[in-house]
Order: structure tokens, then C-alpha cells, then sequence
């Protein structure tokens, strides 16, 4: 009898979970309909034609952000919207949770793949830093207002979660009592060309602060042939005055001659800002100004970064910079690409925001979880980044 009872609970169970995946289906393809009459990107394009026409757009995940759970649903939902990169942290486990989330997305609808990248950085940066205190030395009638102003939600009574905190430094100057501390690092090359020998990455980033180039030389002599495998090489890289085409030129001297594939330079305007509010995408917009009228910048696509969010493209489209750059010859482009007028528009802060607030409320409804399995807040979450990304893509449907 016992036995019988087992079957019929187990024929139960399976029915029930039958029912559960008819449902989610049936949920999913509300996502899957929004999709299509986007026109979201098909497995037909390519990345690099987005950058031909100016219409690239890239995720940043964040170069210190190693939150798996969080990157691995971002990726999901951003793979959805049309991203045609996911730039993340140069670690194995990061790269595995953005890889998860693309395959994910393409069983919910076979979109084209997003590049992967992974960023380092060549010498002390902003975006390669963590946030630390002893918990311990807080007074105890400190009103902490490190833990409201953290947009990652990285600090805690017990302190800093190291995985998610990455660097913005907005907790520094609120700490009345100086408690809070920065831990820079910069990453391994050795352990990097392993990652870049995966057949999961596509790209790589180099952070540099634009003022030397020996580190620069030695970070990219240090990679060795894993660079043969990319599809991209991108220097993030801010503005310093008028020296900065020259030190793009000389940066560009050392690339050149191991260089396999397309480059690009990431205008960092104003780093890790771009979910604070419309002034912050100013700074991003004027870089690209100045290196748009120089005649002297060296090959390369521009593409934006450091303070971009919803305001960003009006921005661009206010100076007439937000325009198609035109190819005779698409096979010579891909060698010469120093043309293009502004490549694409790379969103961190302000993209990891608005997705973020969502996930959040799938957090509250049961714990760390995968958001497929709530279709109800997925359809949420790509309609927030279908916003974003289709005011570059110029999507059809308006949401």
C-alpha cells in the first residue's frame, strides 16, 4: 500500500510540475511577443555591424562587480534586449554567470550572442577597487550613511560584501568618522590570457589612466598570443587635456602590431556616475566632442561610457553625433574603421539600476533565484532595458 501511495504522490508531483512548466511557457511568451515586435536583433547580426553603424550598445557589468547571481540574470535580461556586449570582471566565475545568462536568454527566443569581455586594468584605477572597514570600529550611535548611499546595496551592519561592492567610492567622503577605506589591485596578466584563451570570450578591455603608457606596454607584451583569439580590443581611457589623442596615438603604436582584430576606445567621461541623475552624462558627451574634431586620433571605433542613462542619446543627437557612419565598403571598414563617428554607448550604473530594482523584488519574494522562473517580473525587467538599449537601437515598438 505504501508503495502505491509513493507512485501516486510521484505521478502527482510530476503532473503538477508538468502544469508549472505549461504556465511558465505560456508566461514566457508574453516576453518572447515583446521581442519580436521590437525587432530585438536575430542570430543573423553581428556585433561589428553595429559598431559599422553606430548603433553599438554594451552592458557593463562592472569591472570589480562579482555578484554572480545578479550578473547572471542581467546578462539574461540585457541578452533579451539586444546588447551586442557584456563587459564584466575579469574572473572565471563572473565569466561563467555572464555565458550562463546569454544561453538562458537564447533558449527563450535564438537572438544573436552577445560578445563577452572582460576588463582589466594596467595600473591603480577607480574601477579596481573595494570598499573596507572593521565593522568593529563603528561607533555605535553612527547613523551610518554609508549603507544609504551605496547604490549596490554592498554594506552591511556586519560590512562591506566584497562581491558586490564595485568602487563607485561614494561611501568614502559620507563616513563621518573616516572609517572607510579603499583597496586597490590590478589584475594578473598571466591569469588573464587564460581567460582570454576560452572560447566563451570574445573581448577584452584595458583600463588606463591616460597619463603613461609603460604599464599599458607591459599589460599588453604580458598577454601574449591569447589576444590572436579576439574579436575586440577596447582602452577605456578618461580625458586628460590636450595630451589625450597623443597618448591614444602612442597607446595605439603599441596595439597595432599584435593587434588581430577590431579596436575601440571607451570615453571614460565621468566614471561610475550615470545612475545619479541627467548631469552626470555631460562630461561623456563633451569627451566625444573633442575627440570627434580632432583629425590626428588614431584608428578606432569611439564609443561612450563613464555617466551615460536615458539622457545620453538626446545628448548626442543635440550635437549631431548620433548618427550612422557610412561604409563603401564594409570588408575595408572592418580595417580601417577610424571613420565612424561615435561607434555605440557602453551603460553601467544606470543599467544595472533600473534592472536591479526588479530583481530585487524577486529577492523578496523567496530568496536569490533565477528570473526566468518569475515571468511575470522578467516582462518587467526587458521592458526597462528595451527602453534603454532602443533609444540607440531605435527600435519600432513603442513601449
Amino acid at each position: 500500500m505504501a508503495l502505491n501511495f509513493s507512485c501516486h504522490a510521484a505521478v502527482l508531483n510530476t503532473h503538477l510540475h508538468c502544469k508549472l512548466d505549461a504556465t511558465l511557457k505560456k508566461s514566457l511568451e508574453k516576453v518572447r511577443d515583446l521581442l519580436i515586435k521590437n525587432k530585438v536583433p536575430s542570430i543573423t547580426t553581428f556585433p561589428q555591424k553595429s559598431l559599422q553603424k553606430g548603433n553599438w550598445v554594451k552592458l557593463i557589468c562592472g569591472a570589480s562587480f562579482e555578484d554572480v547571481v545578479d550578473i547572471r540574470n542581467l546578462s539574461l535580461v540585457y541578452t533579451l534586449a539586444g546588447v551586442d556586449c557584456i563587459d564584466c570582471a575579469a574572473d572565471g566565475a563572473v565569466v561563467n554567470a555572464v555565458n550562463e545568462g546569454i544561453n538562458v536568454a537564447m533558449t527563450i527566443l535564438p537572438l544573436r550572442r552577445p560578445w563577452v569581455m572582460i576588463s582589466v586594468n594596467d595600473d591603480e584605477d577607480l574601477h579596481f577597487r573595494k570598499a573596507e572597514f572593521d565593522p568593529d570600529d563603528c561607533p555605535k550611535d553612527c547613523t551610518r550613511p554609508c549603507e544609504k548611499i551605496c547604490p549596490a546595496n554592498a554594506i552591511f551592519k556586519e560590512g562591506v560584501i566584497n562581491e558586490r561592492c564595485y568602487g563607485c567610492g561614494r561611501c568614502f567622503p559620507v563616513c563621518p568618522y573616516d572609517k572607510i577605506k579603499s583597496m586597490n589591485y590590478v589584475r594578473d596578466a598571466s591569469e588573464t590570457s587564460k581567460l582570454l584563451e576560452r572560447d566563451d570570450v570574445d573581448a577584452i578591455e584595458i583600463h588606463t589612466n591616460g597619463r603613461q603608457t609603460d604599464s599599458f606596454k607591459e599589460l599588453w607584451s604580458g598577454l601574449g598570443d591569447s589576444v590572436n583569439h579576439l574579436r575586440l580590443v577596447a582602452v577605456s581611457l578618461p580625458y586628460t587635456g590636450d595630451s589625450t589623442v597623443s597618448m591614444m596615438t602612442k597607446m595605439y603604436s603599441i596595439l597595432k602590431r599584435d593587434l588581430c582584430c577590431l579596436n575601440l576606445w571607451q570615453l571614460d567621461g565621468r566614471p561610475m556616475s550615470g545612475d545619479i541623475g541627467r548631469g552626470a552624462t555631460r562630461e561623456c558627451i563633451a569627451f566625444a566632442l573633442r575627440l570627434v574634431s580632432s583629425k590626428d586620433k588614431p584608428p578606432g571605433f569611439l564609443q561612450l561610457a563613464g555617466g551615460t542613462n536615458a539622457h545620453t542619446v538626446d545628448g548626442l543627437r543635440k550635437h549631431n553625433l548620433f548618427q550612422t557612419a557610412t561604409y563603401e565598403n564594409a570588408e575595408r571598414s572592418m580595417l580601417s574603421n577610424s571613420n565612424a563617428l561615435i561607434g555605440g554607448i557602453a551603460y553601467g550604473g544606470y543599467a544595472r539600476k533600473i534592472v536591479g530594482r526588479i530583481l530585487s523584488c524577486m529577492e523578496s519574494e523567496g530568496g536569490l533565484a533565477h528570473i526566468e522562473s518569475y515571468p511575470d517580473l522578467l516582462l518587467m525587467a526587458v521592458i526597462e532595458a528595451l527602453n534603454l538599449v532602443g533609444g540607440v537601437k531605435s527600435y519600432t515598438h513603442k513601449l
